[in-house]
């Protein structure tokens, strides 16, 4: 699988899959994560919008379920891989919010999808599609690098 790019992310929100699921789908298939495609896209499938609730940017929830795939521990007192996947993490979230100033899904968009007012006005101003592809490629890029 190649590079995510805004076209592919455009196009997956016109399929009907939120940032989260692009962006674990992508990287379960770049990275081989023991999971395929539509796994991927239904683990996430709860995790976009910041959880349905503008908290934590989908992009973001994507990506760390995929750092979790390649570097979770699964052993009791694996001290170690769970050291090495806190880093992993760590590194993940501070070059995301250097990028993009936030991991916040309601600061990222810069309105509340819960307030109906706010969602009006993410659609009007077509921010799925302006800001929200960019910040799943965002998160893609820093992915190759970090997993």
């Amino acid at each position: 699988m190649t590079s995510m790019t805004e076209e592919k992310a455009a196009r997956g929100f016109k399929e009907g899959f939120d940032c989260s699921q692009q962006v674990l789908a992508w990287a379960a298939e770049r990275h081989s994560l023991g999971m395929d495609r539509k796994e991927a896209l239904k683990i996430a499938a709860s995790f976009g919008g910041g959880m349905w609730n503008g908290d934590t940017c989908g992009c973001v929830s994507g990506a760390l379920m995929a750092i979790g795939l390649k570097y979770g521990h699964c052993e009791s007192g694996d001290k170690e891989a769970k050291a090495l996947l806190k880093a992993k993490t760590a590194e993940f979230e501070k070059r995301f919010l250097e990028r993009n100033g936030s991991l916040i899904c309601r600061n990222l968009l810069g309105y509340n999808l819960t307030v109906p007012e706010d969602l009006e006005k993410i659609m009007e101003k077509n921010l799925f599609f302006t800001v929200c592809t960019g910040l799943i490629c965002s998160a893609c890029e820093i992915l190759e690098e970090v997993l």
